[in-house]
């Protein structure tokens, strides 16, 4: 963590995270943990002087143990919301790079994944049509994931404070 793109100030919190669409069988991999009531994005902090697509990369098999390549860029995320579960009282700020990912065609993957606080992460396959029943992060996923642009990056700016 001492090498993230990231910081604390009182409290703020504040990070550079890259992040994978994996989309399997019609289902969108996400992740979840034993503290935390919610899913999130397979993916985490950039390191400093680490390029994007390489933090990626390097996320995506930390946490499901597979090395999946990179296909595009597909958005670029600045969120803006009041942290819940382990960020509980922060106000959060958060720019994160989510690249869709190339199929492998399986859903088999070698998780053994924990979060940088040491907390046990276990991987969750989510059916695609059925996000919305899910308490899932980023919550734009459940309206753009199925019409995305495959051309284009798409900025999109949340603000839950």
């Amino acid at each position: 963590m001492d090498n993230d793109c990231g910081f604390t100030k009182e409290n703020d919190w504040f990070r550079y995270r890259a992040a994978a669409i994996i989309i399997e069988d019609d289902c969108l991999l996400f992740a979840k943990n034993e503290v935390d009531d919610y899913y999130y994005s397979i993916g985490g902090a950039v390191h400093i002087g680490e390029k994007a697509e390489d933090a990626v990369r390097r996320e995506v098999l930390e946490e499901t143990g597979v090395p999946y390549e990179i296909d595009r860029l597909a958005f670029i995320h600045e969120n803006f919301f009041d942290g819940t579960g382990s960020f509980e009282g922060y106000k959060c700020h958060e720019i994160a790079f989510y690249f869709l990912m190339k199929s492998k065609g399986s859903q088999k993957l070698k998780s053994n994944s924990y979060s940088s606080l040491g907390i046990k992460e276990y991987m969750h396959w989510i059916p695609i049509d059925n996000l919305e029943n899910y308490k899932a992060f980023p919550t734009f996923f459940k309206d753009k994931i199925d019409t995305f642009d495959s051309r284009g990056v798409e900025h999109i700016i949340t603000n839950d404070y």
